[in-house]
């Protein structure tokens, strides 16, 4: 099965940085951000080398679910995790997450995801992994695969502020309120009752060089870098054979060590985790 460690793996062995330009030239981009989603999904998939139908029987071997545009996540695992990709325009960019809040994990019953993705294979909640890919000149300068539960609070802290929201609106006198998936809508503002309000939450979130600026991670010298976090506990889980590959990697620039991050419920407790760097 697909996962992160052999991901990092392939992409540490064989880095392609000239993102745009290799997807544009198989006409399978229109823009940098589509052009690092399809990197992503490749590398999950290990189709780089793949074209056309091969191409298209491999993501349907790897993949149960490949998103929309408008609905998190952009990809699941069969079996597996849930990919999020994000490109930023800057290394210290905030994530643009609109009006989907930050997950530590995601859920079949979050009302956000799409039937499809809700019905794509038997599941109830996956591991969710961050991609976010600072794009510069067409280069990918820097990947960050971060899961979620690594810097995301429980789904009820967010949840709360939502529900707030709602419930105030709810309060002012002779509203017509309807809930939807968003944070609500508002119907018959006027009194010719012919204007709605339409209330959407736009979340953003801190870019990982920012979050993670305690660990002293990134590098503004590199041409490249990689940088994955996850807790250990989730790198223990791996199969044995993915741990000793990676573990046993013999390539420069590259390192894997026990470190600690802050519990994004509690900061006052330390969580102990892996991270896996590589610079060019």
């Amino acid at each position: 099965m697909a996962n992160i460690l052999k991901t990092i793996f392939k992409i540490v062995n064989n880095p392609i940085v000239d993102v745009q330009d290799h997807y544009e030239s198989n006409n399978r981009a229109n823009s940098a951000g589509d052009a690092l989603e399809e990197y992503i999904k490749d590398a999950f998939a290990d189709s780089f080398h793949l074209e056309g139908k091969e191409h298209r029987d491999r993501w349907s071997e790897v993949f149960s679910y490949l998103g929309n545009q408008n609905n998190p996540p952009d990809a699941m695992i069969k079996g597996g995790d849930a990919i999020e990709t994000k490109k930023v325009e800057s290394p210290g960019s905030a994530l643009a997450l609109n009006s989907s809040y930050p997950k530590e994990k995601i859920f079949a019953n979050n009302p956000m995801i799409t039937n499809a993705c809700r019905d794509c294979e038997r599941w109830n909640k996956k591991d969710i992994i961050y991609a976010v890919g600072h794009v510069n000149n067409r280069k990918l300068k820097c990947l960050w695969l971060i899961y979620g539960d690594c810097f995301s609070a429980e789904k009820r802290t967010y949840e709360k502020i939502k529900n707030t929201i709602s419930k105030g609106i709810i309060s002012i006198p002779k509203v017509a309120f309807r809930e939807t998936n968003e944070l609500g809508k508002v119907n018959k503002v006027d009194p010719l009752g012919i204007t709605d309000l339409r209330i959407r939450g736009m979340w953003h979130i801190k870019n990982p060089k920012i979050i993670f600026d305690y660990l002293n991670l990134y590098s503004s010298e590199a041409d490249f870098q990689l940088i994955a976090i996850m807790k250990k506990e989730k790198f223990d889980s791996f199969d044995e054979n993915d741990k000793t590959a990676i573990n046993t990697l013999d390539i420069e620039n590259f390192s894997i060590f026990d470190s600690k991050i802050k519990n994004p419920n509690n900061p006052a407790d330390l969580m102990d985790c892996k991270i896996l760097q590589h610079r060019t």
